[in-house]
């Protein structure tokens, strides 16, 4: 076994029939992590207790114990997601002494399964941005090329992942967090149904749109850490009660007589050559596997950028506002406290702790809440988003799943549109729609730019019906032109 490109499924068995001990599994990665990751930068931070927590599950697994699904698996994760006992910092300055006395949801049924967690993965700070520029650690590199970004804001979810210093990440997808990077970093992306995974312990940035996924190395990885991940969550009142389906254990390829839609309204241009491509031959080999391609109109999709950032930076104004510098988090320094107004303690704290992007969302998002503007804005955001699950709902009675691009090009070079915003919100174009409706989406790599770049295609399927959008994807991921390259970095 090739324990760098081992699937999970032959890492956790290995470790319970004690072919490898779960702290060797972990030395291995955190070996290359040491050796690969100054090129990345896509660790914020380590976990000093790795190996004695993998030694943990050796132990259970001596005694005979149920170690789980994923016993040895080791996983790097998202910043936005509460680690107990481990820094937990959104990417950002204002909470760069943060350490959460407990763990998010996501993560403890992880380790329920024995997982190993490895450290903490760089992103955008509190997830805003599309190409992990605004991290206070620092940009994180693309494996395929350290001159491009790795998309963002799971940045570096994607890069540790692509160059397999894990075996398993988790990502956060408000607007394509997870989805754009997957498809710049060349591997497998899930973003599933609003209400799927618990969102309790992630650092919130729009309440309604955030979701927890996997970012694997494939199909069957993402299926099964879906599994692990998702239920209901008593505590997140937002949590489905629908039970969870084995979808690694009913996965299949077969995709003979499925109806693939095409959203006509995407079909307007705006693609580079290599991206169009790569979704063309993605449509024709579906065609070719016995799918019928159609297409289907959801005309609201052409409102989805300023849907989302309208609903998505109130959200985040109304989340970001706990940030004080009082009760936990940077607090600015000042000579003496005595005499300070408590108006200039914040700013000058949030002021500080802040990055230009986060600055500018809060601002976007309180002014759309403002008085005299909350019904001109937010509201009307909200019954247009409601229109637009009513059309992609109406969509799917004429089709089981959606295909589309991912992005409209592969990954962009670093600093290149990180001056202007409206150009880098533009990258969300085909991401957004699906956590406005609350639909489940991920992305799998498919082909390759002329010059070598990964892009990935996008699968998206109606509420809950992820045991289809990932029987489409293992169908493109067995016939993928871009299958068996990997990263310069790895």
């Amino acid at each position: 076994m090739d324990l760098t490109f081992a699937s999970f499924s032959e890492i956790s068995d290995a470790v319970k029939s004690k072919k490898i001990s779960a702290k060797e599994v972990a030395a291995h990665f955190q070996k290359r992590i040491e050796a690969l990751d100054s090129q990345l930068n896509s660790f914020s931070s380590q976990n000093p207790e790795a190996l004695k927590d993998a030694e943990n599950t050796d132990s259970r697994i001596a005694k005979g114990e149920d170690v789980g699904l994923l016993a040895g698996v080791p996983f790097g994760i998202k910043e936005m997601l509460c680690t107990k006992n481990l820094k937990t910092t959104a990417g950002s300055k204002i909470l760069s002494n943060f350490v959460p006395p407990y763990d998010s949801t996501v993560v403890a049924r992880l380790k329920k399964q024995g997982v190993t967690i490895l450290g903490k993965l760089n992103q955008d700070e509190f997830a805003m941005g599309s190409s992990n520029e605004t991290s206070f650690y620092g940009a994180v590199k693309n494996p395929w090329d350290v001159n491009r970004v790795p998309g963002g804001s799971s940045g570096g979810s994607a890069a540790a992942q692509a160059a397999r210093l894990v075996a398993g990440t988790i990502g956060t997808d408000t607007g394509g967090s997870i989805r754009q990077p997957a498809s710049f970093c060349g591997i497998v992306g899930v973003k599933p149904t609003y209400g799927r995974v618990s969102r309790y312990g992630i650092i919130a940035f729009a309440s309604s749109l955030d979701q927890a996924g996997p970012m694997v190395s494939s199909v069957k990885d993402a299926a099964l850490t879906l599994e692990v991940i998702s239920g209901h969550d008593p505590m997140d009142s937002t949590s489905s009660q629908k039970t969870v389906p084995s979808w690694s254990k009913n996965l299949s390829s077969d995709v003979k007589g499925l109806k693939i839609g095409v959203i006509k309204e995407y079909m307007k241009g705006g693609l580079d050559a290599d991206t169009e491509k790569t979704y063309s031959e993605s449509l024709n080999t579906l065609k070719n596997m016995g799918a019928e391609i159609v297409e289907v109109s959801v005309s609201m999709t052409e409102f989805a950028v300023p849907i989302y950032y309208l609903v998505a930076t109130s959200e985040a104004s109304s989340n970001l506002a706990r940030y004080d510098g009082i009760r936990y988090g940077y607090r600015a320094e000042f000579p003496s406290l005595a005499g300070v107004e408590l108006e200039d303690f914040y700013a000058k704290t949030r002021g500080e702790g802040f990055g230009k992007e986060v600055k500018r969302r809060i601002m976007l998002g309180t002014y759309c809440l403002s008085s005299g503007y909350y019904d001109a804005y937010y509201t009307k955001a909200g019954q247009v988003r409601r229109l637009l699950t009513e059309q992609y709902l109406a969509a799917f009675k004429n089709c089981d799943v959606i295909l589309s691009p991912v992005t409209t090009s592969p990954a962009f070079k670093i600093g290149e549109l990180v001056s202007d915003p409206l150009a880098m919100y533009m990258n969300d174009i085909f991401t957004t729609s699906t956590n406005l409706a609350g639909l489940p989406g991920m992305s799998v790599p498919f082909g390759a730019s002329a010059s070598g770049l990964p892009i990935g295609i996008q699968v998206t399927a109606n509420h809950f019906d992820e045991q289809r959008m990932l029987n489409v994807a293992a169908a493109l991921e067995s016939a993928a032109p871009v299958k068996g390259k990997k990263p310069h970095v790895i």
